[in-house]
């Protein structure tokens, strides 16, 4: 399971034409899911998601944490984060979980999120043909792999 975090000053996922979800202070999530994904992958980045300290403190340092400063959090599904470019200039999508793998993977990170997080989280749409916008704060950008814990 991957994750790409963007500190946003806002951020929002239009579907045809219809505003979907958004946010104002706080973070942008594109979560990538692999088959063998599981509740362990789950609770390991939804913890460092919510604890990662990309915020800044009085004296602008990077210093607290979305539970720090009760930040917004937007959770888009992005398969494309395990695109493999290993050969030719196609990227291949074989380690990306097929939706009934994913679907429900992806909910229960959303649901996980809300509950140690105290409130509820927008999100994208699975699936969906999305149009993400965002203002990237700082900019802030962290990629965060399960299978790597790094």
């Amino acid at each position: 399971m991957r994750i790409l975090i963007q500190r946003v000053s806002k951020a929002s996922v239009t579907i045809d034409n219809n505003l979907k979800s958004n946010i104002a202070n706080g973070l942008l999530v594109l979560l990538g899911i692999e088959n063998n994904d599981n509740q362990e992958d789950i609770e390991w980045l939804c913890n460092k998601l919510i604890n990662l300290r990309i915020f800044d403190d009085k004296d602008g340092v990077m210093n607290l944490s979305a539970m720090d400063i009760n930040a917004e959090i937007l959770i888009v599904s992005q398969f494309t984060l395990h695109a493999s470019t290993k050969k030719g200039n196609r990227p291949s999508y074989i380690y990306a979980a097929k939706p009934e793998i994913a679907i429900p993977l992806y909910n229960e990170f959303c649901k996980t999120v809300e509950k140690k997080l105290g409130k509820p989280v927008q999100t994208g749409e699975f699936g969906a043909d999305m149009q993400v916008e965002l203002i990237n704060d700082g900019p802030v950008t962290i990629w965060i792999d399960s299978k790597v814990k790094e």
